[in-house]
């Protein structure tokens, strides 16, 4: 009886956590594997919900571009694929990653899939939306400065190559 009382304390410890930054969190990379956001401390990271069978698609063009413009300056890309809004991405890991690699030639961080919205919302998108407001469709990004805390939110339909992004960019990465 002792020890159930004690788990039920550290469940709920664990549960009212409250993130300071995306760096507390640690997700999947689209191949399974445990991937610490941490790692990023001290980057812009542009944080997308992506989906492979959405209008919003082809931004994926665009994002890599970005991606491939900003690197070197300190930005990540980071994609994460998620099923929420008009079943968009029905697919697998792997066929999402294969999709991404022969469609558009991405190279930036792709991550599992997962829910952005909803009961079973991710852990990192609950800390993203508390942050920055809600995700209503695919290709939300927001964009998270060196210190890990959302700094602006923008739509889908706000594309990678949009001068209000790109200004919150050079901005951020000052």
């Amino acid at each position: 009886m002792r020890l159930s009382r004690v788990l039920a304390g550290v469940l709920m410890t664990t549960a009212s956590f409250a993130a300071g930054s995306i760096h507390e969190f640690t997700m999947n990379d689209i191949g399974g594997k445990a991937s610490p956001l941490s790692g990023y401390k001290g980057k812009v990271v542009l944080v997308v919900n992506v989906a492979s069978q959405c209008g919003y698609t082809p931004q994926y063009a665009g994002l890599e571009s970005l991606y491939k413009k900003y690197k070197d300056k300190g930005l990540v890309v980071a994609g994460f694929p998620a099923n929420n809004f008009g079943s968009q991405e029905p697919d697998s890991n792997e066929e999402i990653k294969q999709f991404c690699e022969r469609k558009y030639n991405v190279t930036f961080p792709m991550y599992s899939k997962i829910s952005v919205t909803g009961s079973d919302q991710a852990p990192l998108y609950k800390y993203l939306t508390e942050s920055g407001g809600k995700v209503s469709w695919n290709f939300t990004k927001f964009l998270v400065g060196k210190d890990g805390k959302v700094i602006q939110k923008f739509d889908s339909r706000v594309a990678p190559d949009a001068p209000e992004l790109l200004s919150a960019i050079d901005k951020a990465l000052q």
